[in-house]
């Protein structure tokens, strides 16, 4: 431990007496300092023992001793050594007092004890401390280092613990605990995960001083080397770290990060895998497919999936209104770089929708194939399972807060019906297709059944399509505006009732010689003929997207 008052006490070579201030000779001295101004404090910086022959101060006035003593207590001063034998025989009782006062540690210092023994003796006790420190690090990270080839994390948490004196946990990018130190800090670590959510939102290296609930001084660090983090790690002690404490959890956190880049090395060859899997069941190949996936993702095309395509759009500009009916390691982490440039700004949301989707499938034990496809996220989910759930959530609450931050990318999420390997191809257009319904209504996911099971109509919402009708029918509508007739409605009720004409005349009021005349009209000024079914199509559409 650092040398303190009572170790320079019982020093058997410096011989100095107690005169005030016994009950705190256990403070810790950071230097001795030598000072005979009035007022030394502008030049303390807190936690020194300062030595005295008292030249320039009148030692035997109360209170100017009491203004002198306070002063040096406000400043930190931890202890005054008073030379006797100097300018005064012995130490005078005004200042006794003052410091008794106080409680202020007063040693004597005998005439045959210079004050460079003093200095010497705090020197070399600090020195050999922090050489203490040094070695007690090098040990503890030869043993975290040990443990992180043969144990991994679980094993460098544990050796870190011992170290400190506490408890340690490490965290996804999510914040969900992987792993605890000892066992019973799981509960501690777990009411941490909102404050690892905040300094996963600032770039890395972060470290923060929370405040976990309990009696413990926890310490967060961000692991990771890229503008991100990947994990976070929290230590929980009983007091402020020291130096050899201190040794040992920056080693832990070069290990972790060490191990974290390991795993996304790893990862990104997984996800190598994942893109030639995907590609051979686009490619129709369900069986070389299922060779490739061995036992990484077999257990995904086994049973029914999900294709999920996600793509992020930019908000419309300012003042223009929607369409009507509008990470860890891993993907995250390599979506949040390509995503925050070189600027270091936020990741966008397809980082944070891997994020949420891996991190429920590994909490899950479940298969999840995540591929980036250029600036879309594929993800290939079990029907039914976390992943896919996860993301159905994380959709909803971005839809129950949408508009707080109207600045950032849209996420818009498309969803296919189950399939099976066999399927893929015909499950990714699902996806697509639900995913153009989803950015055309201004939703954020739309499932495939939704979009099977609802109306065409609508999708007419579209600009472009209201665009179309409303040229279409112009010049119909010029026509009845003459008030040379109702050409519009004729052709609308003729239309609805499947081009029967007495009913359809009926429905107007009109005899049916004059409906039919009506419909001449129509293909004359449209140069189109009735009798193509496809043009009673896009004529029947043009009067349903401008709500006619």
């Amino acid at each position: 431990m650092p040398p303190t008052l009572a170790s320079l006490v019982h020093h058997s070579a410096l011989k100095l007496g107690v005169r005030a201030g016994e009950q705190h000779l256990d403070t810790p001295v950071r230097w001795a300092h030598v000072s005979e101004l009035e007022d030394p404090v502008p030049y303390m910086e807190g936690g020194e023992l300062l030595l005295i022959t008292a030249l320039k101060l009148d030692a035997e006035d109360p209170e100017a001793m009491r203004r002198y003593v306070k002063r040096l207590v406000g400043a930190g001063v931890v202890g005054l050594g008073f030379a006797v034998g100097v300018n005064y025989d012995d130490v005078p009782e005004a200042l006794v007092k003052a410091a008794q006062s106080e409680g202020l540690p007063l040693l004597a210092v005998p005439p045959r004890t210079p004050f460079i023994a003093i200095s010497k003796a705090v020197s070399a006790a600090i020195a050999a401390e922090q050489y203490k420190a040094v070695t007690s690090g090098f040990a503890a990270q030869r043993e975290l280092t040990k443990q992180a080839l043969g144990s991994g994390p679980e094993g460098v948490l544990a050796v870190l613990a011992g170290q400190v004196d506490g408890w340690a946990a490490l965290y996804d990018a999510s914040g969900a605990v992987v792993a605890t130190a000892p066992d019973w800090a799981g509960r501690r670590a777990a009411r941490l995960t909102a404050e690892v959510e905040r300094l996963r939102d600032r770039p890395a290296p972060a470290s923060a001083v929370v405040e976990s609930g309990s009696d413990d001084r926890v310490e967060l660090h961000s692991i990771g080397t890229g503008r991100r983090p990947r994990a976070a790690l929290a230590v929980g002690t009983a007091a402020t770290l020291g130096t050899a404490e201190r040794y040992a959890l920056h080693s832990a956190i070069a290990l972790l990060t060490l191990t974290t880049e390991r795993s996304r090395a790893l990862y990104a060859a997984e996800q190598r895998i994942g893109a030639a899997v995907l590609r051979m069941l686009l490619a129709g190949e369900p069986d070389h497919a299922r060779a490739v996936a061995g036992d990484l993702y077999g257990a995904l095309l086994d049973a029914p999936f999900r294709m999920v395509i996600a793509d992020a759009v930019a908000p419309p500009p300012s003042g223009v209104a929607p369409a009507a009916g509008t990470p860890s390691t891993g993907t995250a982490a390599l979506l949040a770089e390509a995503a925050t440039g070189a600027g270091g700004a936020g990741a966008g949301p397809l980082p944070v929708l891997a994020d949420v989707v891996e991190s429920a499938a590994a909490r899950s034990g479940e298969a999840l194939l995540v591929v980036p496809d250029g600036e879309r996220l594929v993800l290939l989910a079990v029907d039914g399972g976390a992943a896919a759930e996860a993301c159905l959530q994380y959709a909803e609450a971005l839809e129950a807060t949408r508009g707080e931050n109207s600045s950032d990318d849209e996420l818009v999420i498309g969803f296919s019906a189950p399939a099976g390997p066999i399927a893929a191809v015909t499950a990714y257009k699902q996806a697509e297709q639900a995913l153009s319904v989803a950015r055309r209504r201004g939703r954020i996911l739309v499932e495939h059944e939704d979009v099977a099971a609802g109306s065409v109509l609508p999708l007419l919402g579209d600009d472009a399509v209201r665009a179309f009708a409303d040229g279409l029918l112009r010049s119909l509508r010029d026509h009845d505006a003459t008030g040379r007739g109702d050409l519009v409605r004729s052709l609308k009720a003729w239309l609805s009732r499947h081009g029967q004409w007495d009913a359809a005349a009926a429905d107007l009021g009109v005899h049916r010689h004059t409906l039919r005349y009506r419909m001449r009209r129509v293909e004359e000024i449209l140069g189109r003929s009735l009798d193509d079914p496809d043009v009673r199509m896009e004529l029947w559409l043009a009067l349903k997207a401008t709500g006619t």
